[in-house]
């Protein structure tokens, strides 16, 4: 495989700008593992994992990446900042969980309080010698500058509202917020991670032109039989067509999370459950289906998480391979943007 060479692939010493962000719920130990032995990098995601879950996790990716005890992981672990702020004792023990397993990276979103959660991890970074990277997700410009002023991020993570799961309810499209957040790093910043209904190795590509240095795809590595998601749930992305990709409250609301910080809603393929939201239905009657759905496995009612790019995705492939080939199409679009230009 051809390097790309970026900031982000220097920086983490991979072959591929391609990377599967930290989802919960849907990428864990063995995708993380399989992208970043395919030449990218993988994060896992956390959510409401106990400790022993997310060290069997990390047990997994090491297994995998055949990778000594001692060694780095060249992995990422992914945290929600206010799942973080619920207890602290916990939280403190997940980020630890990752430095005692020598994670090559941190990724932290979605809080109000992820100042507290940057120091904790520059006290593990002084107490225990292992320096894993500092990444930080945004969906706006202002954020961006207090992670890479404040908080020294070593990669930002720029977020479109075209990304599945949880993220700004009134951010920018991608390509809008890319440019803002690139002129906020300056060309001396960290590098930049694009995110936000990314499909295809060509949208990869137009992504590094305009000034990223690696592109997060996530509903694309959902299709893959390494994530955590289920059969029945590839099959409704499968299914899916981009207009079914709605940003909502509703699987919040049946579901009962509401610590989310004020601006974050979801984006998910539409069903019954977003119909009676957006309905008005009773909030009650609402959560009792949903509740029983989930014994099921029902998906005309429970969230399948799908960032609006589904249109685009048409097959289920091991992550190795989704890996190849988005990088051979980003390669061979990237080849072809040096044919316009005539000196």
């Amino acid at each position: 495989m051809a390097k790309i060479q970026t900031k982000l692939t220097e920086l983490l010493g991979i072959t591929s700008p391609v990377v599967v962000p930290a989802m919960a719920f849907g990428s864990g130990g063995k995708l993380a593992a399989e992208v970043s032995r395919a030449g990218g990098f993988g994060f896992m995601g956390l959510a409401f994992e106990t400790p022993d879950q997310v060290k069997q996790e990390l047990a997994t990716a090491r297994s995998i990446l055949d990778v000594p005890a001692d060694s780095t992981l060249p992995i990422g672990v992914g945290y929600i900042g206010w799942i973080l702020d619920e207890s602290e004792p916990k939280a403190k023990e997940l980020i630890s969980i990752a430095f005692e397993h020598r994670v090559r990276a941190i990724w932290l979103s979605h809080g109000d309080n992820l100042g507290k959660w940057v120091g904790y991890y520059r006290e593990l970074v002084e107490k225990t010698g292992h320096h894993p990277l500092l990444a930080v997700q945004v969906s706006f410009p202002e954020t961006a500058q207090v992670a890479i002023d404040d908080w020294k991020a070593d990669i930002i993570v720029a977020q479109g509202i075209e990304a599945g799961g949880h993220g700004a309810a009134e951010g920018f499209p991608l390509l809008t917020l890319l440019p803002l957040i690139l002129s906020k790093a300056g060309p001396n910043g960290p590098p930049i991670i694009a995110a936000g209904g990314i499909a295809t190795g060509s949208q990869v590509a137009a992504l590094l032109t305009l000034g990223a240095s690696g592109a997060a795809l996530g509903t694309r590595f959902l299709l893959s039989p390494e994530s955590l998601y289920s059969d029945k749930q590839r099959q409704v992305i499968l299914d899916a067509e981009s207009p079914q990709s709605v940003r909502t409250l509703a699987f919040d609301e049946a579901r009962g999370y509401h610590n989310w910080p004020k601006y974050v809603d979801g984006r998910a393929i539409r069903n019954a459950t977003y119909d009676d939201f957006q309905k008005g239905d009773d909030i009650n009657v609402i959560r009792q289906k949903y509740a029983a759905a989930s014994e099921t496995e029902d998906l005309d009612r429970v969230v399948v998480w799908a960032g609006a790019g589904v249109s685009a995705m048409n097959k289920v492939l091991p992550a190795k391979d989704i890996v190849q080939e988005l990088h051979e199409e980003c390669l061979s679009h990237l080849r072809g943007v040096n044919g316009l230009v005539k000196s």
